[in-house]
């Protein structure tokens, strides 16, 4: 079989049958394509067919070698790297689940090792100006201006991805709004709780647009750009970081910072790990965990503030003599 035959028939797999978002698609398309050069330029005869492990791990080190652009100082880091092979390694897996190959290609390649970074979040002294700014403005006269605020709203309370947002239909609320279905990765639905005050926040909303006719087609999106059509990601993006800028937020603002700030204020509220995991639709714990690593980085900060035998402690000590004096 062609290399483009098995690619076309992995893109309809993944598309049709996983249900993979068009960015997600997209986004293994262009490893697997680029997979393809570096085998074509190594080769006058590449078949995906033919791939050995030994192949993969050359790529792998050409793929830690190669720059980015025309940096000449940039290479791509090991969580880049392993997201690509991971993309590749569907394909391959596909293929074997195909009969297309009858080795595992991947079954002696390890992924590469990361320097675990935790989230960013947003600390809650920032988040409570984020709040009171979001509530005000939900009643302003500019639809825009509701719309955003609610973004940021839903963003924070539910902790949904920017993918799943978007994709929101008024319909997919329960009867009272209690709560939301939500889609997620890999098709996997589940139901998101709404807390009592956004319940409301989300009715008036939709209320209120309907009174005004702000959407004058049929579209169902409950977030609709200018034009009345659902929301792109590129204006959620906008949207939420101008907000969140003007509310005094440092460093990074985006949809996915809000999804870790609900996380992290979750655990450090003392949720239970496993159910952060089925708010968020995480497929593993692992993945979740990684939430517990800012959790113990804010308690190292209060350690090294307060405990006596601390640094930090001492350096507390000594602004409070300095304050006596």
């Amino acid at each position: 079989m062609q290399n483009h035959e098995i690619i076309a028939r992995f893109r309809d797999y993944i598309t049709a049958q996983r249900r993979y978002s068009p960015l997600t698609v997209r986004n293994y398309m262009h490893d697997i394509e680029e997979f393809q050069a570096w085998g074509e330029s190594s080769s006058t005869c590449f078949l995906l067919e033919e791939v050995e492990a030994k192949d993969v791990r050359e790529w792998i080190m050409y793929l830690s070698d190669a720059k980015i652009g025309n940096d000449e100082k940039r290479t791509r880091n090991s969580a880049s790297i392993n997201r690509t092979v991971s993309s590749i390694r569907s394909l391959f897996k596909y293929m074997r689940r195909e009969g297309i190959i009858e080795t595992d290609v991947f079954a002696t390649i390890h992924s590469l090792r990361t320097q675990k970074r935790i989230p960013k979040f947003i600390n809650e002294q920032e988040l409570t100006t984020v709040v009171e700014r979001v509530l005000s403005q939900l009643h302003s006269d500019e639809w825009v201006e509701r719309r955003n605020a609610l973004l940021v709203l839903l963003l924070y309370t539910s902790g949904i991805r920017l993918a799943e947002i978007i994709a929101i239909d008024r319909d997919h609320f329960s009867i009272g709004y209690d709560s939301l279905r939500i889609r997620g990765k890999g098709d996997k639905e589940r139901i998101i709780p709404i807390i009592a005050r956004v319940k409301e926040e989300i009715r008036h909303y939709i209320t209120q647009n309907f009174e005004e006719n702000i959407c004058t087609t049929q579209e169902k999106a409950l977030f609709l750009s200018k034009q009345g059509k659902r929301i792109s990601r590129s204006d959620v993006q906008r949207s939420v970081a101008r907000l969140l800028r003007e509310c005094g937020v440092q460093g990074k603002c985006s949809p996915h910072v809000l999804r870790h700030t609900f996380a992290t204020h979750l655990l450090n509220d003392g949720a239970d790990l496993r159910e952060i995991q089925e708010l968020m639709g995480h497929s593993s714990l692992r993945a979740t965990q990684v939430y517990t690593h800012s959790n113990i980085a804010q308690l190292q900060r209060i350690y090294d503030v307060a405990h006596p035998r601390s640094d930090g402690a001492a350096r507390s000590d000594k602004l409070k003599d300095l304050g006596n004096h």
